[in-house]
């Protein structure tokens, strides 16, 4: 039986949070994984008040100290992470009570409120791993229920409500905008989608063969839209957004995104031009449900006139959509 690797006694606190800069905790668990590191899941099972994150938050805490992710407004991080490695020395899993009322007197919440945060170690690291990347490349959802007594977890499709003495935490694909364009807002747009851990795709009809340099894409397609668009996968966490500049072109996006599932439908341009688009789409049979989900012009009104603040505009009216 080969021996368990040593484990520090206590955490070394990073000076910045970069830790908790993404919510994305799975390139976290594929590297640590990768390494060999044990590692434990940290969970916001329980808020009474207030709370900076909302339940469901989770925290990664490598076996090495390393963590990725965060459960409060940085009040408690340090504290659960080295709770994490008692969980990592006894084998059993802890429960945490913070804030407001809890007997941890010297922590203390700003918002006022009190939390609990359930941490047990991934007794099978490499297989949840394994089906959270299935669930991503499917892009299908998935259901973490976590066994508060024994910190047993299995992953089931689908979302479910937790039975009695579990918690439920659903895992959902990431976000995914489709941008269809060439121009600076486009390549702004791109770039702030994909810094917030949006996936970006990019169509740019009849464009060059290859996409734009240090632009992070799942997709690039330069074909025609008589090929490109039937060719997209969109789901109902999909934004489509088109900023071709091109009445015609715009129009086909719109009628083959709106005849989708995608959560919303976004086209670039000036006001005066909204009553004939949306005459030419009703034209075409798209509904007031349908119409429903699309934003003329692009972009909240923020007042924004140069590429990065339009692309701001966008990608706030994106995740204000996304709820």
């Amino acid at each position: 039986m080969s021996a368990q690797p040593h484990l520090p006694t206590s955490v070394s606190w990073p000076d910045w949070p970069h830790y908790a800069v993404d919510d994305d905790l799975l390139p976290a668990l594929r590297l640590w994984t990768a390494e060999g590191q044990r590692v434990a899941v940290a969970t916001l099972i329980a808020i009474d008040g207030s709370s900076p994150r909302p339940l469901g938050s989770e925290m990664l805490i490598a076996g090495d100290g390393r963590v990725a992710g965060y459960v409060s407004g940085g009040c408690i991080e340090a504290a659960v992470a080295s709770e994490a490695m008692a969980v990592f020395a006894e084998g059993r899993p802890r429960h945490l009570d913070y804030g407001a009322g809890s007997p941890v007197l010297d922590i203390q919440l700003t918002c006022g409120g009190r939390i609990g945060i359930f941490v047990r170690e991934l007794r099978h690291a490499t297989a949840y791993r394994d089906a959270l990347d299935d669930a991503r490349a499917r892009r299908q959802t998935v259901t973490v229920v976590t066994d508060l007594n024994d910190g047993a977890t299995r992953v089931k499709s689908g979302i479910l409500t937790a039975p009695a003495g579990c918690f439920a935490k659903a895992h959902r694909p990431p976000l995914r905008l489709v941008v269809v364009g060439h121009d600076p807002v486009t390549l702004a747009l791109l770039a702030l989608a994909s810094a917030v851990g949006i996936e970006t795709v990019l169509l740019r009809p009849n464009g060059p063969s290859q996409p734009p340099a240090s632009t992070p894409l799942v997709a690039y397609d330069a074909r025609p839209l008589a090929f490109s668009l039937p060719a997209l996968s969109l789901d109902a966490r999909t934004a489509v957004y088109s900023l071709s500049h091109d009445a015609d072109t715009d129009h086909a996006v719109a009628v083959h995104a709106l005849g989708s599932p995608a959560f919303v439908v976004g086209v670039l341009g000036s006001r005066r031009k909204i009553p004939a688009r949306l005459g030419r789409l009703r034209a075409e049979g798209r509904d007031g449900d349908a119409l429903s989900r699309l934003r003329l012009p692009a972009g909240l009104p923020i007042g924004a006139r140069s590429p990065q603040g339009i692309a701001v505009s966008i990608l706030a009216e994106v995740l204000e959509a996304a709820g």
